[in-house]
Formats: C-alpha cells, structure tokens, sequence
C-alpha cells in the first residue's frame, strides 16, 4: 500500500548532506537534491493536492545528532508524513574523524528507534530511506581525506548490519522502506557507480532523480 498524501498535508525530509544538498542557499529550504525533484514532481502530478514540504536535513549529521534536534526540528512542527534518511556518516566515522569512534549497529537501531518512536504514537506516516554505497573505484575524497578502496571495503563491513537494522525498525513500525542500496546497485550494475554517485555517496543529479522517483512509487 501507498501513503495517502492528503490536500494540505506536511511532508518532512531530514536526514543528512544526501536530504539537505544546500537547502539554506535555496529559496525554498528545499535544497537541490531529491526532495525538491519529489515536490516539483507532485506539483505536477496533483496541482489540486497542495503539500507543505519541508526539509531538515543537515550536512555530516549521524543518528544521535538527529537526535539531539529532534524535538525542535521535526516533532514540533507535527509533520504528517517524514522521510529519513540518515546512516551514511554512522558508517565508518572512525576514518573520517579523529574524534570518531566505531558505532555499534545496536547503537545505531536503538538511536534511530527512539527517532521513529514519538512519530509512531502520533500516528505520523513514515519512509525510511536505507543508506547507501556504491562501488566506486580508486581515491576518492571524503572530507579532507582521501579514502581508498579498502577503507570503503571496511565501510561497506560497517554499513551492510546498519542497513538490516533500518529494514527491522521499518517492519516494527510499518513503515514505507525505500531500499536505495539494492536499488543504486541494481543501477550501477548497467550504467557504473559513478553514474549515480561520483564518490559513492553523494548522489549526482541522476542519482537525485532516481531517488525521487522512487521516493514517488510510495506515495499516492
């Protein structure tokens, strides 16, 4: 089943750089990523559906900093559908981070459960994006540093449990998944990696427009 977005809804993105792609420097906040493709498309589709759409999305942010924002930037503004897509930057922080550490996977679920918990019992709609890597090759720069082949091996070691736990807490909660990992792999089997994703993250604008549309297919 697809989620019902009525005429006056609020939609909410959140989630990391992939959701927030520059949304302060936009006229709309909506940044230049997929959630201002998704909300052009729907005006397009249902002009006689207006949709308030907002997106808090941060740059570099981990579950537990979604956490410590939670409050003022997603439940007070009683959104009635929100996306989240958060977990890249829980994956290998160690090697990006002097002050980074390993994030356990349970670390990981129990955080983002108690994102999902509140909107749960006030009956907000949810879509939970899962993280993704794609296999790019050779350096690539992630931040200051550039990150070899067998770093993102270790990333990949790291995501893949992450990615499983945004899968349970989607079937706990009866939430729409978007499985982008699947997805952008299935893409990059045809077209290569960096079609979609130059340094196997951050999406391109083909990568924007492939989330999106599927972002869509849940939605109705």
């Amino acid at each position: 089943m697809t989620i019902a977005v009525r005429p006056g809804s609020t939609v909410m993105f959140t989630g990391d750089s992939i959701t927030d792609c520059q949304r302060l420097e936009s006229e709309d906040g909506l940044g230049f990523g997929y959630p201002l493709r998704v909300a052009g498309e729907w005006g397009l589709r249902h002009p006689d559906r207006p949709v308030t759409w907002l997106n808090t999305g941060v740059g570099g942010h981990k579950v537990m900093d979604l956490e410590a924002r939670w409050q003022t930037d997603v439940l007070d503004a009683r959104p009635d559908v929100v996306s989240i897509l958060v977990g890249v930057n829980d994956m290998g922080w160690h090697t990006l981070d002097p002050k980074g550490y390993v994030i356990p996977v349970e670390e990981f679920e129990a955080g983002y459960d108690r994102l999902l918990a509140p909107l749960a019992e006030a009956g907000t709609k949810l879509i939970l994006i899962e993280p993704f890597l794609l296999p790019i090759r050779g350096l690539v720069e992630a931040g200051h540093a550039l990150m070899g082949e067998e770093v993102r091996k270790q990333w990949r070691t790291d995501l893949d449990p992450k990615i499983q736990a945004v899968r349970k807490l989607a079937r706990k909660y009866g939430a729409h998944l978007l499985d982008a990992d699947d997805m952008f792999a299935t893409l990059a089997a045809t077209t290569g990696p960096e079609h979609w994703a130059a340094d196997g993250v951050h999406p391109t604008p083909a990568g924007h427009a492939a989330l999106a549309a599927a972002w869509l297919r849940l939605v109705a």
